[in-house]
C-alpha cells in the first residue's frame, strides 16, 4: 500500500497548491494500466520535465559553488549527481518508495524498491514541484535535502550513511544499532538484498541493494532522514 501524501508534505515542509500534480508524480504507469477508467495520469511526463529542471538547478548550484573549476569538471560532477544511483539514494533517503501507486503485478515483484522506478519518482517529484511552485521552490528543496551531499573536494559525498547514523545516535545516547538482512531475492547474477536497521528494538528504516553493504547503507539513509525530520 502507498503512504499518505499529506504525511509526505508535512515531512518535507512543502504544501502543494495542486495536489493532483503531487499524486501524479507518485503514480506509476502500471497503476494507470490497471485503472484505465479512472482519471489517473502516470508520472512519465513529469519525470521528463523533472530531469531538465534537475539539470538546470544542479548546474546553477555547481557553477556558484565551484567558481574556479573548468567546464569539464563541472560536467562530470553534475553527471555524478543526476545519475540513477545518486537519484535512487536521494529517493531512498526521503522514503519516496512507500508513497508510489503501483499496479498489483509491479507491487508483487518488488517495484516499490526498484532502483529505476525510485530514480524516476524523484525526477517526477521535482517536475511536479516546479510546475506547482516554480524554480525557487525546487532550489529550496534541493538546498535542504540534496546539495548538502556535495562536498568541496569536487566529488559527490554519497555519504557513509552507516557511519553518520552511528555518530548521530552515539552523540545523543540514543541506543544500540543493529542491521539485519531480512530478505535475499532474484537470480544469482542479479541478487538483491533487503536490510533493516534497528535501534534497540525499534525499526528505523529499510533499504535494498545489490550487496548486503549497499542495502545496509540504504537502510541507514532512511533512518538518518527519519531522525533528522523528527528533530526539525
Amino acid at each position: 500500500m502507498s503512504g499518505d501524501l499529506k504525511q509526505l508534505q508535512q515531512k518535507l515542509h512543502i504544501q502543494f497548491n495542486n495536489r493532483q500534480l503531487l499524486k501524479q508524480a507518485f503514480t506509476h504507469a502500471s497503476y494507470v494500466n490497471e485503472h484505465r477508467f479512472s482519471q489517473h495520469a502516470d508520472n512519465e511526463r513529469l519525470e521528463f520535465l523533472g530531469d531538465a529542471v534537475l539539470e538546470l538547478t544542479v548546474s546553477e548550484q555547481l557553477y556558484n559553488q565551484y567558481p574556479n573549476r573548468p567546464e569539464g569538471e563541472l560536467t562530470k560532477l553534475r553527471a555524478a549527481i543526476v545519475c540513477e544511483p545518486s537519484l535512487v539514494k536521494f529517493a531512498v533517503g526521503l522514503e519516496f518508495g512507500q508513497y508510489v501507486l503501483l499496479g498489483k503485478g509491479e507491487e508483487l515483484t518488488g517495484g516499490r524498491t526498484r532502483p529505476a522506478l525510485l530514480a524516476d519518482v524523484f525526477e517526477a517529484f521535482v517536475g511536479a514541484l516546479y510546475l506547482d511552485q516554480g524554480l525557487e521552490a525546487v532550489r529550496s528543496f534541493l538546498e535542504r535535502y540534496i546539495f548538502p551531499q556535495i562536498v568541496l573536494n569536487g566529488k559527490l559525498q554519497m555519504s557513509d550513511f552507516k557511519t553518520e547514523l552511528q555518530e548521530l545516535t552515539q552523540h545523543h545516547n540514543m541506543g544500540m544499532l543493529e542491521y539485519r538482512i531480512v530478505e535475499e531475492r532474484g537470480p544469482a547474477h542479479e541478487r538483491e538484498f533487503v536490510a533493516e536497521v534497528y535501534m534497540d528494538s525499534e525499526r528505523l528504516g529499510a533499504g535494498t541493494g545489490r550487496s548486503k553493504k549497499e542495502a545496509e547503507q540504504q537502510a541507514a539513509a532512511v533512518a538518518l532522514n527519519r531522525l533528522k525530520l523528527a528533530e526539525s
